[in-house]
């Protein structure tokens, strides 16, 4: 495969990626964090953490779409998906959709591309190629 081809892939995972993780953190922009503060609240952290969203949702899918310290977006986004697990979903982990995939796939799909886009660069399609 060549070189091009690798760019052209790693600029559609971290496009797609970023795009879609955008979309919640518009959601989140018009309709407020107030439930993720309360979910931290729920798990014993502070609630002030619920900022860390529009990082993860909003700042770190910019950085990914631009190739602009997209490593440091994707472990952002990464970190992101950890939370969201962790304080939404966590009593999902072990479960099946009705279709028989893991009920958390999509959250799946968002942390395992980001940890590997984290691994292997922007490739050259980006602002910084870091």
């Amino acid at each position: 495969m060549s070189q091009d081809s690798q760019d052209v892939g790693k600029l559609v995972m971290r496009v797609a990626l970023g795009l879609l993780v955008l979309l919640h953190g518009v959601a989140k922009i018009t309709g407020g964090i107030g439930g993720i503060g309360q979910m931290l609240q729920g798990a014993g952290l502070p609630p002030v953490l619920a900022y860390g969203v529009y990082v993860g949702e909003v700042l770190a899918p910019l950085m990914l779409i631009a190739g602009f310290h997209a490593r440091i977006g994707a472990a952002l986004i990464a970190l992101n998906m950890l939370f969201a697990i962790f304080l939404a979903h966590r009593g999902d982990l072990a479960a099946f959709n009705g279709q028989g995939g893991w009920a958390l796939e999509l959250q799946g799909m968002f942390l395992f591309t980001a940890i590997g886009l984290a691994f292997i660069g922007p490739g050259r399609f980006s602002a910084n190629k870091k």
